[in-house]
């Protein structure tokens, strides 16, 4: 049995409104997503991510563009917030998880996923990204588990779906992943529903075995989620109670 050692947390308290810790998080700004269609301009304003002053982080996808922002498509539709650890923290191994009520609603595309920080070995997937967590509004009882790397990424990624009795919109869910060198491990509310090994990536590289930082990310349509219709509600928000990085305790 591992003992684990917390070695990096973000808890998210303080009072309403507060913004996030840019010690901890840095906020990506852009209209990301492109190549997938997604709608959404992450911004760095503070009604798409601030701390809601009951010990949660919310980021909150918007309907309209008061900014201008202009997007792949045209003026934007949608804003959202997209956090990362990248230029905050990096790290190899360890339990990593985050307590979560997800938002609901057709075209909306929650995520709490890691990349690769060796950019030296290539750009992505060449690098590795490892979803913890994924979510379409959809398909309101499932969540996602997938790793992409080189020869397995976009719709190749290889993963496993775990569903629920109940909708994840309803409440708080903690997903995680157990990383060891050449396995990964995901498991919801602490139950265990999907192994990878390093033999599973069908005699591809395996691009797991180095450092990798933390996203947290609201996505608004996609060819995967699919675009919001007349039944999508706005504003969407994901909170977050905890994000939790635990490595293995040393004798």
């Amino acid at each position: 049995m591992v003992e684990w050692k917390l070695f990096w947390s973000d808890e998210f308290d303080g009072e309403a409104g507060t913004p996030i810790n840019e010690a901890k998080w840095l906020k990506e700004v852009g209209s990301f997503g492109a190549d997938h269609h997604e709608l959404q301009y992450y911004t760095d304003q503070p009604e798409n991510a601030f701390i809601d002053g009951m010990g949660n982080l919310a980021i909150v996808a918007r309907e309209g563009n008061p900014a201008n922002y202009i997007c792949h498509y045209g003026a934007c539709r949608y804003t959202s917030a997209r956090l990362t650890t990248r230029e905050r923290v990096l790290f190899s191994y360890g339990r990593v998880e985050a307590r979560i009520k997800l938002p609901y609603g057709q075209g909306i595309w929650p995520a709490f996923w890691m990349v690769g920080s060796r950019h030296d070995m290539g750009d992505w997937p060449v690098s590795g990204e490892i979803d913890i967590m994924e979510h379409i509004g959809k398909e309101p009882k499932a969540v996602h588990a997938t790793v992409h790397g080189p020869g397995y990424y976009g719709s190749g990624g290889l993963g496993k779906t775990f569903h629920s009795a109940d909708a994840f919109s309803a409440d708080f869910h903690v997903f995680g992943i157990d990383w060891e060198p050449d396995t990964l491990h995901w498991h919801v509310d602490g139950k265990r529903y999907h192994t990878l090994t390093k033999d599973h990536v069908r005699g591809n590289l395996w691009v797991f075995n180095h450092a990798f930082y933390i996203n947290l990310n609201v996505a608004v349509g996609g060819n995967w989620a699919g675009n919001p219709d007349k039944t999508s509600v706005f504003p969407q928000t994901m909170l977050v109670d905890y994000v939790r990085v635990y490595q293995a305790a040393t004798a």
